[in-house]
């Protein structure tokens, strides 16, 4: 009969994504992985097989929790659609106020595993394309309703300026990781934001 795990799974996947979040894939040692969630090797390897199943599912577990906060913002059909950019933008500007170690933020753990690993670990590449698309038709759905309402301008398709407001929010991310501070990122938002108004 196999042992019944004396350990909470979930918690110790939150606690290896914010490993991986912190420090990327390759400079997360097993070490850095037993001291964050307090398991043994053997536990973690015989509950997650290798460091990069237990990689793959945190990055996955990263990207629906993302996913959902801004769902919540982007299918809010109460909200105007520019509004609803806006209030993304704020979002992101947050979340990197909320994850910040020596006055430079941790960024974003897809922005991250895209430079660190989409070019040479297939997996990877093929979760950052699926998360990319899903995190692209969210804001077109928003862009259009705002080309729709007149807020949003209609010289360029959804398409275009979806792509272009994913490029701005990984761009902040870095900029934040860089160490730029809260005005420096809300200007870049007003500025991205200020692109997307008719003219």
């Amino acid at each position: 009969m196999a042992r019944p795990r004396t350990f909470d799974e979930e918690r110790a996947l939150d606690a290896a994504m914010h490993a991986f979040w912190a420090n990327g894939y390759e400079a997360t040692s097993t070490q850095d992985l037993c001291e964050a969630t307090g398991l043994g090797r053997s536990s973690i390897y015989n509950t997650f097989s290798s460091k990069h199943d237990l990689f793959r599912r945190a990055l996955a577990r990263y990207m629906e929790t993302m996913n959902a906060s801004q769902i919540d913002i982007l299918e809010d059909v109460e909200r105007p659609g520019l509004e609803r950019v806006r209030a993304l933008l704020a979002r992101v500007i947050e979340g990197e106020f909320e994850h910040r170690k020596d006055g430079h933020s941790i960024g974003c753990l897809t922005v991250n595993t895209t430079v660190e690993l989409a070019a040479r670990d297939p997996e990877a590449a093929a979760m950052l394309e699926r998360d990319l698309a899903a995190r692209l038709t969210m804001l077109r759905t928003a862009i259009r309703s705002g080309q729709r309402d007149g807020d949003i301008t209609a010289e360029r398709g959804a398409d275009t300026l979806a792509r272009y407001v994913n490029a701005v929010i990984g761009g902040m991310r870095v900029a934040a990781q860089g160490g730029a501070d809260r005005a420096t990122l809300e200007a870049i938002a007003e500025t991205a934001l200020d692109a997307l108004i008719p003219r």
